[in-house]
């Protein structure tokens, strides 16, 4: 057994990996196996049963042959020498019927084993032996007596009891089962190769689907359900989500790769053209005009190359569910605000914030909530002009609660008022240089945050953008403070 152990894990478990086809026999072949040995138990009880039963009417025949010997040979119940060989004699040399008595109730044991003794309560005139079960010198014995009323003597009876051995019965029982584990064992084998047939044939189901996996190169497509089996649709619809990830996000990565080079060609292009006008002028104030344009242009590629990282990061943000917290707002954005004020004082912009004093809680990421206050405040910034006024407003309504930022500055045209928030759009007839990308981070976070989207006027004639953000109830608040 040791030195199958080996072979059989090596079987089990190939260098390959595990195999689909072994497991699926070893489950099967188990059952067999296990079946194989219930079945050869339940042969070997019905071989013994089988076995007692012919054997109980052979020793019930010879304790009517006994008897019936005695009635007409001898009736006084002595055993002549010849029947006492026969009972004795054991062509296999077992002694299987080496014990017998004859007993008389006036007179005792006649002829036999003492040690023999037939049961009580035994009925007179029975022609049908009693066959019981008994015990001699720690051995078991099956036994069969019967009871002879007819005597010379008035009123006595002899009672013949004729036992042996069970040895011959599981003897017997045992043969039966030898010679039925052949044919069991054979047909466990057929039933096994059928199974083994089975499996092959069952798998190779999957060489369509295979084949055709193996044909695509580039190709993210669903697989579908054409040609899968039922048991496999699982993974198969598995593999077509990952697939649809996949395309979501090489299309995005192909839209940044389009979009850089969208944005970045004119900076360049612009950067060239002042490097040469530099090169080529010997006048220091034109030299310093071109380096002037350069520095603007350098920032503008650098702005417009942080805000597309920006953007494809809140593109991918929307196929991941990130980190949630509780969040007060009343609390962060203040606090957001405040690291804005010497930007905003530098540019010579009023920056404020206007909110309740009551916590005002949402759900979201504290580090997105960031970045898409810092592109509202800094489109204010730039696009309002100097001597203007920003506020961050922060309030609460029945459908949620509000973070707006407005201005005072020339505000936008009611016509392009829908198109604030796509990438790339800019308002025609801005004096200002940007990227058109600030808006549609702030679309895309939002998004993010199950939070909608408004453009809009302000009092002061400015523009007013509001991100209206689904409140927590109070108790998912309690829940988890």
């Amino acid at each position: 057994m040791l030195q199958l152990q080996p072979w059989l894990y090596r079987w089990l478990l190939p260098e390959g990996g595990h195999s689909l086809r072994r497991r699926l026999l070893v489950v099967l072949l188990a059952p067999l196996m296990l079946f194989l040995l219930v079945n050869s138990l339940i042969t070997y009880g019905g071989a013994l049963v089988y076995s007692n039963h012919v054997h109980d009417r052979d020793l019930a025949g010879d304790a009517l042959t006994l008897m019936q010997m005695i009635a007409t040979e001898d009736p006084d119940g002595r055993i002549s020498p010849q029947a006492r060989f026969l009972l004795e004699y054991d062509p296999g040399g077992h002694n299987y019927y080496s014990h017998f008595s004859v007993r008389s109730r006036r007179e005792g044991l006649l002829a036999g084993d003492a040690r023999l003794v037939p049961p009580s309560g035994l009925a007179l005139g029975n022609d049908t032996p009693r066959l019981y079960d008994t015990r001699l010198d720690d051995r078991r014995l099956r036994a069969a007596s019967i009871a002879l009323p007819d005597t010379p003597h008035a009123g006595d009876t002899l009672v013949v009891t004729v036992a042996e051995t069970l040895r011959d019965r599981h003897q017997v029982a045992r043969q039966i089962l030898l010679l039925s584990i052949p044919a069991q064992a054979v047909l466990i084998l057929a039933v096994f190769a059928l199974v083994w047939f089975g499996v092959r044939t069952g798998l190779r189901q999957l060489d369509p689907l295979t084949a055709r996996l193996a044909s695509r190169e580039h190709d993210l497509a669903p697989i579908g359900e054409a040609d899968v089996p039922v048991e496999i649709r699982p993974l198969t619809r598995t593999i077509d989500g990952l697939f649809a990830r996949l395309r979501g996000m090489l299309a995005l990565q192909e839209r940044f790769i389009a979009d850089a080079a969208h944005q970045l060609r004119t900076p360049l292009a612009g950067l060239r053209v002042h490097a040469e006008r530099a090169l080529g002028q010997a006048d220091p104030a034109v030299t310093n005009e071109a380096l002037t344009h350069i520095l603007r242009l350098v920032d503008r590629a650098n702005r417009t190359s942080t805000q597309l990282l920006a953007l494809t990061r809140a593109q991918a943000m929307e196929h991941e569910p990130g980190e949630r917290e509780r969040l007060d707002l009343a609390l962060l954005v203040p606090e957001l605000v405040r690291q804005r004020v010497q930007e905003a004082l530098a540019a010579g912009v009023d920056l404020g914030y206007e909110g309740p004093a009551r916590a005002l809680w949402i759900e979201g990421d504290r580090h997105t909530l960031q970045e898409l206050l810092d592109n509202l405040i800094d489109n204010s910034l730039r696009y309002a002009g100097r001597g203007s006024t920003v506020t961050s407003v922060l309030d609460r309504r029945a459908d949620g609660i509000v973070l707006a930022v407005e201005d005072d500055g020339p505000g936008v045209s009611p016509e392009w008022l829908e198109r604030l928030g796509e990438r790339f759009f800019r308002v025609p007839g801005g004096q200002e240089e940007g990227s058109g990308l600030g808006l549609a981070i702030v679309q895309r976070i939002a998004e993010r945050h199950r939070a909608r989207v408004r453009y809009m006027a302000s009092a002061a004639g400015g523009l007013r953008v509001e991100v209206l953000f689904p409140a927590l109830s109070t108790g998912e608040k309690n829940g988890d403070a």
